[in-house]
């Protein structure tokens, strides 16, 4: 299990250790249509960060069921999910249904405002590190398969989770400021051999929104 103190030391690396990061993009930039026609053609992933939750109260209670001891999205990430399940249908991007989320309320809450309930499936799977207690290995293992699982062409299996553990199993490259709340990681499962992540697209960012402070 990876100890508190270790999950601090890889977010605060020295540069030098530190692998090149990504750049979050739009559909709209040469960058962002690209990944958009890989996802397109399917066989591909997309894991989500949860919706802006700027504004919001800070975790307290670590609860899984206790919504109001979480951090939830806020007014505006509730646009923002709602959004982004639009542009997904506009570029036509071909979601595999059900949409797996993790069971704290700001990925599930995301999740539904997005696609609607009935076709969300929530896991523990994709738990926030905070949350996981003594399974955070188990999780972490999780993320590392539905990351790596292959997909059929023709479909893309959508995954709205948090952004700690996808650096812990994908690495710094999606750390520091490279992966926004509602943006999401396109990548490129490849079985026994892992995963790749090709880029960090955000089909709805907010203006000044991608962070908050806790």
């Amino acid at each position: 299990m990876w100890p508190r103190r270790g999950i601090i030391a890889l977010l605060l690396a020295p540069a030098a250790a530190r692998a090149e990061r990504f750049a979050p993009v739009s559909d709209a930039s040469p960058e962002g249509a690209a990944l958009v026609a890989r996802l397109r053609a399917g066989g591909m992933v997309l894991f989500f960060r949860h919706a802006d939750t700027r504004g919001e109260p800070c975790d307290r209670s670590f609860r899984v069921g206790d919504r109001a001891g979480q951090r939830n999205i806020s007014p505006a990430g509730r646009a923002q999910a709602r959004r982004i399940g639009e542009r997904l249908a506009e570029l036509r991007i071909p979601v595999a249904f059900p949409v797996l989320a993790g069971p704290v309320f700001r990925t599930r809450d995301t999740a539904e405002e997005a696609f609607g309930a009935a076709r969300v499936t929530v896991t523990d799977s994709l738990l926030a590190d905070d949350f996981s207690g003594p399974r955070l290995d188990w999780v972490l293992a999780e993320h590392r398969r539905l990351f790596s699982e292959p997909v059929p062409r023709g479909e893309v299996r959508v995954l709205i989770g948090h952004r700690t553990p996808a650096i812990m199993v994908a690495g710094d490259a999606v750390g520091g400021r490279a992966f926004p709340e509602g943006g999401a990681l396109v990548i490129a499962p490849r079985g026994a051999e892992g995963f790749r992540v090709l880029g960090v697209l955000e089909l709805a960012a907010l203006p000044g929104g991608g962070f908050h402070g806790c």
